[in-house]
């Protein structure tokens, strides 16, 4: 019987080897994609798999405009592109014009809108939100109340409104002004949401109540409700 253990081992032939194990060991260190063809191929599948597989999550569909008498609403959920003229509006007189950018839904996690303030509109009651709020003035004048203070306000300028801080817009001016108004929505739509409180600035400028509440209906219980409507030529500048 051959046996190849039984036979006798040649020195030099030994050394070779050992010479050539020690060469290559640092290049795999060194190279850790060096490896036998299967493994490579294994690794190889398992990447397109991924690329797959992510490829495929972040595919989010393109949300449907619908066509209305009072302009385009975005229906269900997506991606999507709308133009603020050819959205539908809402307004009443002596109110804000407000873009209505969401359509039929309101988005989860953040509130968008457009609102256009001649002089003496209020953009809302003076409140406070347990959400961050933020607002860009794009064009004409505006007055702000915060905290119990006025500060007027111009193209271009930025309101930051941390959780809890009790504000209002009011238009001024010549013309219109046109604001750009954000909300995140962590509280939105629960009892916590924030409320309206009693504020000496705000009463004097007819934007403030009476008597502390967390009641929308209460709080514009003597406002005009705002219907849909399109858009209206000089709402918005050129």
């Amino acid at each position: 019987m051959h046996d190849d253990h039984d036979q006798e081992r040649n020195p030099e032939h030994d050394t070779v080897v050992v010479e050539r194990v020690l060469a290559v060991a640092p290049l795999r260190r060194r190279l850790p994609w060096v490896a036998s063809s299967h493994s490579r191929r294994r690794c190889c599948l398992s990447r397109s798999r991924a690329v797959v597989e992510a490829s495929l999550r972040l595919v989010v569909p393109e949300a449907r405009l619908e066509e209305t008498e009072h302009g385009l609403v975005a229906t269900g959920e997506g991606w999507y592109v709308l133009n603020a003229r050819e959205a539908r509006w809402h307004h009443a007189e002596g109110r804000p014009a407000f873009c209505d950018l969401e359509g039929d839904q309101s988005f989860p996690q953040l509130g968008i809108n457009v609102q256009v303030l001649h002089a003496g509109d209020a953009m809302a009651m003076y409140h406070w939100e347990a959400d961050q709020e933020d607002f860009l003035v794009l064009s004409g004048e505006a007055l702000l109340i915060v905290e119990g203070e006025e500060r007027p306000l111009r193209p271009w300028d930025f309101v930051h409104c941390p959780a809890e801080t009790k504000h209002t817009i009011i238009g001024a001016g010549n013309g219109p002004c046109v604001v750009v108004a954000v909300g995140t929505r962590a509280y939105a739509d629960g009892p916590d949401w924030g409320g309206y409180t009693v504020d000496e600035v705000a009463l004097r400028h007819a934007v403030g109540v009476e008597k502390e509440t967390n009641e929308p209906r209460d709080a514009y219980a003597h406002v005009t409700k705002r219907e849909p409507t399109r858009y209206r030529d000089g709402w918005l500048p050129e």
